[in-house]
């Protein structure tokens, strides 16, 4: 698979780097299904004369804005929706000279570990066609995954960045809440959702986040928090360096051959002379119900704004409440309306104190644990996902069954923490699975430095899908 110093090495004309990869994506899509319908832009060039990304294609997961292109979140209830300006990531990656290539599938407004939610179609894990490729961000994990693009953007609220990129064997980053900005996102759940990057290498994440990374005032909760030359700190020794291991995260449920790979992760660190150290987040076990309770919450209410009135669809009814009702129930589908009515419900009288406040409360308490963990180690390192992707339709029909697909990340949003997956072995079965580093807040170089010394001593990220 390319990778962007590949790209920038071997060709001096951005048209043929572009039509290979067109050329690419119209021969394995129709297998696949990573970018929406008209998500394919053939028309796409660098809108700047250089810069450190120049002509490097890449995709971008369908919830984020780009000024005149078709935006709909995956979903009925924005068909025909087109921004009227670009995302800040999308601005920055412009300026730095990349070609945003197209527009790739979602769970429908990021609801769902799948992909399987989308209002299109399922996208398909180009491992193996009859399995998922993780959600939300699934088409941007697959696209990767299958080299129809070098690098993919996608959003992370719960997982959706890092549990795809485990399933479809690329390394996906999801920064420190805040680190990059979320204007332009279309937003899930506020307090949540961070914005990162697919690559088929560590180095091409790093590279792609100093790029998108930084400051922006168009963002409330963007932080002031100098952004690193990630760069620099790739080829950095593990000596003496503390990796913590969470007992919590290998119990039971896990399947076995997870736990094999990522135990070996702990022999390669050792060896690098990284030194393992046992932590313990006594609250993991309520990360789930901590997470269903405030993100369904924050959907409820972000998701009020889609009512037919000022862009999307719109279905007339006999009156204005009429309207309302019959747009929002054609628009959205089934895994919507079930948060919706769930965050709904948690926010009411009589409810959100018994719910909202206390979800809120033990989510501090989440946040503290990983805190005094730090104090004892410099990166935490756990498995992404409990099991190697699922069969399509498998947990469809087994809503709790499914939200325990991003049971190992969620803890990781809800403390706003960076986290980073990346391929540390293959099943019996020839899927890929995932190894996970935590860092603490704003130290997204020693996560990369971790990740990239584990990468370069093993021979994962060179095993890829056969699609030809």
């Amino acid at each position: 698979m390319y990778t962007i110093e590949d790209i920038l090495e071997s060709s001096r004309n951005w048209n043929l780097t572009r039509d290979y990869f067109l050329d690419r994506i119209n021969r394995l899509d129709s297998k696949i299904n990573a970018f929406t319908p008209e998500g394919l832009y053939s028309d796409a060039s660098p809108q700047a004369d250089a810069g450190q990304l120049y002509g490097i294609p890449i995709a971008i997961k369908d919830n984020i804005c780009e000024e005149g292109r078709l935006t709909t979140c995956c979903s009925r209830i924005l068909e025909g929706f087109r921004p009227i300006y670009d995302a800040t990531v999308v601005k920055k990656l412009k300026e730095a000279g990349a070609v945003i290539i197209g527009k790739t599938n979602m769970d429908e407004f990021a609801f769902g570990s799948s992909c399987e939610t989308s209002c299109y179609y399922p996208t398909k894990n180009p491992w193996d066609l009859a399995r998922v490729p993780g959600g939300s961000s699934g088409g941007s994990a697959a696209a990767v995954s299958a080299g129809m693009v070098p690098v993919a953007l996608g959003s992370d609220t719960g997982g959706s960045i890092r549990q795809p990129a485990a399933l479809c064997g690329v390394v996906g980053v999801k920064p420190t809440y805040g680190r990059v900005s979320r204007y332009g996102l279309i937003a899930f759940a506020s307090s949540l959702d961070q914005i990162g990057v697919f690559s088929n290498s560590v180095r091409d994440s790093a590279q792609v986040l100093g790029v998108i990374a930084g400051y922006d005032e168009m963002d409330s909760t963007s932080a002031d928090v100098e952004v690193d030359d990630y760069l620099s700190y790739l080829d950095t020794s593990l000596k003496g360096l503390k990796v913590g291991v969470p007992i919590e995260y290998f119990s039971e449920g896990i399947d076995p051959e997870v736990k094999h790979f990522v135990n070996n992760v702990k022999v390669v660190l050792r060896d690098l002379g990284a030194e393992l150290v046992d932590v313990t987040l006594p609250h993991t076990k309520y990360c789930v119900a901590v997470y269903y309770i405030v993100a369904t919450a924050e959907a409820s209410s972000n998701l009020a704004r889609f009512d037919g009135v000022q862009y999307g669809l719109r279905v007339e009814g006999k009156d204005l409440v009429d309207m309302y009702f019959k747009t929002r129930e054609t628009g959205f589908g089934a895994e919507a309306k079930r948060r919706i009515i769930l965050g709904t419900h948690v926010l009411s009288s009589g409810y959100y104190d018994a719910y909202y406040l206390r979800a809120q409360k033990v989510r501090a308490l989440i946040k503290q644990d990983f805190e005094n963990a730090f104090k004892e180690v410099d990166v935490i390192m756990t498995p992404t996902s409990p099991t190697p992707a699922f069969k399509l339709g498998e947990k469809l029909d087994n809503p709790l069954s499914m939200y325990l697909s991003d049971i190992f990340t969620i803890s990781v949003n809800l403390a706003g923490l960076p986290g980073l997956s990346l391929p540390c072995g293959l099943n019996n079965e020839g899927l890929p699975i995932g190894v996970q580093f935590i860092a603490q807040a704003f130290d997204e170089k020693t996560m990369f430095r971790v990740a990239y010394a584990y990468e370069q001593a093993t021979p994962w990220h060179n095993k890829h899908p056969n699609l030809e």
